[in-house]
């Protein structure tokens, strides 16, 4: 991708060059932006603690540029700093689901190919009560200008909202023979999100499933390699739409 820069396009870094350093005003400056908060009630002293932090991490040219109480004795701080820290993309080896990138109505064709419905059943597990993310992929109104899987043609979605015990969610998935179960998990203070979702593997697995169906769990704080250690056939994190996840499905079928 090239890189206007003062009316003048480069490309991201020189051919002779394997290092790459973040970017922002111009080429290489190394510009970062980073958000925190700390314990500290907002003051004189909390921001002179929020710079000396940013010190410690080895950054440089350090611009505090925002600091907000957001309850009293915490402290939101938004930083933006220099770094003259560089990476080699090239040698370093990543895990993560490369995706066909499939329109809707390929989708829809793919899954007509199966000669039924493909059954997806989804929820918001445990005490966790925020349903945005779930019904961004599973309502028809969707997201990011995408369709929800209820409008696909072929998927057979079954959405049970927010707060549903993971007894109650098997149950659904047992009761209509899912192709695929959905966990939305939003809420990750003091970990509650792993130790909800490890009850939920350990009652899958437990559980007398005719088939066998993929288990996707999504959420801000979810990473693909960690919902394989946990059990998951894949973890979807920030920005997923729905296309994305319904090719996921498919494709994974479609190989069974």
């Amino acid at each position: 991708m090239k890189t206007n820069t003062r009316g003048q396009f480069q490309t991201p870094h020189p051919p002779d060059q394997t290092t790459v350093r973040p970017y922002g005003d111009s080429m290489g400056d190394g510009a970062v932006q980073l958000s925190f908060t700390l314990p500290v009630t907002d003051g004189v002293k909390a921001r002179a603690a929020a710079k000396a932090l940013c010190e410690k991490m080895g950054l440089q040219d350090i611009n505090l540029a925002h600091s907000v109480p957001i309850a009293p004795g915490f402290t939101l701080f938004i930083i933006y700093a220099r770094t003259d820290l560089s990476i080699d993309p090239e040698t370093f080896s990543a895990t993560g689901l490369d995706l066909p990138d499939w329109s809707r109505e390929e989708i829809e064709s793919r899954v007509e190919r199966l000669r039924r419905p493909l059954v997806v059943v989804g929820a918001c597990t445990g005490s966790d009560a925020h349903t945005v993310g779930l019904d961004a992929i599973l309502n028809m109104k969707g997201c990011y200008g995408e369709y929800g899987l209820e409008r696909y043609k072929g998927f057979e979605v079954h959405n049970l909202g927010a707060q549903v015990p993971n007894t109650r969610l098997i149950q659904k998935a047992l009761e209509v023979r899912a192709d695929a179960i959905l966990v939305s998990q939003m809420v990750t203070q003091k970990e509650i999100h792993r130790i909800n979702l490890h009850d939920l593997i350990t009652r899958v697995q437990a559980a007398s499933f005719p088939n066998n169906p993929l288990l996707v769990v999504g959420g801000a704080r979810i990473r693909y390699e960690q919902a394989l250690e946990w059990g998951f056939d894949a973890g979807f994190g920030p920005g997923t739409t729905p296309r994305q996840v319904a090719a996921f499905l498919v494709e994974r079928l479609a190989k069974a």
